[in-house]
């Protein structure tokens, strides 16, 4: 009922703004017109060129809002930078959009940023894919452990079409996916050894996030699984109440977790992606040339950050290393137990999300069935 309500609540409001559109243009129309009327031949050839100019610039100027969950060092927000470059470009500087670091418009809870987003009490918002699934399960299958081999499979199942229906169920939360965004997979730190195989985990007080898949997963390695809010992650290591962590190399090299950690494995155990969403009231608010902007300018970045992350992976990596930090990759045999694990938590993960056939044809598309 309430989703009804607001989606009705949204079309009157889009129905508004359009009425609104039409009546600026009909005074403009209206005030060229008596121009026209009240000039020689000179002014008459004036306002044919501002009649032409009247429907060409069709677009009226509006300023966006988006939301980025890291800080303005993170390389979420690089991307941003350069969405919002494409967008004021394509859109011919009709659409200015202003970026917001470290989830500050809505707190810094996911849960609350993708509820604002819905209201639309915030306009455009980059987020991460497993922070989604709170709201819808089938988010979870791109975090299943080793289900992806490398960036290139999850891009390319980014943009298949099991991925695209899966990205634009957003809909249902009156949000619009512009854009899907791959992400560097996740590592593991530590303060106490190298890890190389599942054994090397037991017994280590680890930080995940506060979501079932990747705590199940965990303990199944033997690991002390502690979710804890992200804030609070380096007073944790710091006092060593935490061992370690895993995210994206980027994290720890952004958050100067080499201050408090002495080991970097390369486990690539989970990925994850972007979603790039607007809200869909107002994306239907917009000239169909500002939509059009938008979209292009969020397809376009995918590659973009693609490439961006490939290259600065290593820069991470490097930053760590040169802070005093060991790196070490999984043996193949390491490797091989993880991937057994992961497997042997189908049946669980399946459960987590929720959607038989989206589990399948992930398994498929990925050369895991």
């Amino acid at each position: 009922m309430f989703h009804t309500l607001w989606c009705l609540a949204a079309q009157r409001k889009g129905m508004v703004i359009k009425m609104k559109k039409c009546l600026s243009l009909v005074l403009a129309l209206a005030m060229a017109l008596t121009l026209v009327s009240c000039g020689n031949n000179n002014t008459s050839s004036s306002g044919s060129n501002a009649s032409s100019s009247g429907n060409s610039g069709s677009s009226e100027k509006v300023s966006l809002n988006v939301s980025v969950p890291d800080a303005d060092n993170s390389y979420i927000y690089a991307a941003a930078q350069e969405f919002k470059a494409r967008v004021e470009e394509y859109s011919g500087g009709s659409i200015e959009l202003t970026i917001y670091p470290n989830g500050s418009l809505y707190g810094g809870d996911g849960n609350s940023g993708v509820t604002m987003l819905s209201s639309g009490s915030l306009d455009i918002m980059i987020l991460a894919a497993s922070l989604y699934a709170s709201f819808e399960p089938g988010f979870n299958v791109i975090s299943v452990p080793y289900m992806f081999d490398d960036a290139q499979q999850l891009q390319d199942y980014l943009n298949s079409d099991t991925g695209v229906e899966l990205f634009n169920r957003v809909e249902e939360m009156g949000i619009t996916c512009l854009g899907r965004w791959t992400r560097s997979f996740r590592q593991v730190t530590n303060s106490v050894k190298p890890i190389t195989c599942p054994a090397d985990l037991e017994g280590l007080t680890l930080r995940t996030p506060n979501n079932t898949l990747y705590v199940d997963f965990f303990k199944a390695c033997g690991v002390n699984v502690t979710p804890m809010a992200f804030g609070e992650v380096y007073n944790a290591l710091q006092l060593n109440t935490l061992d370690g962590q895993e995210n994206p190399v980027d994290v720890p090299a952004t958050n100067n977790f080499y201050e408090v950690q002495s080991y970097i494995s390369g486990t690539n155990h989970m990925a994850d992606a972007w979603v790039v969403g607007i809200n869909s009231a107002k994306l239907q608010s917009l000239s169909q040339e500002q939509q059009d902007a938008l979209t292009k300018a969020a397809e376009e970045c995918q590659q973009w950050y693609v490439d961006y992350q490939a290259s600065t992976d290593a820069d991470m990596l490097k930053l760590l290393t040169d802070n005093g930090m060991q790196y070490n990759d999984l043996t193949e045999e390491g490797k091989a137990e993880f991937v057994a694990i992961s497997q042997s938590l189908y049946d669980n993960f399946r459960t987590i999300v929720d959607d038989d056939a989206l589990f399948d044809a992930t398994l498929e598309f990925c050369g895991k069935a």
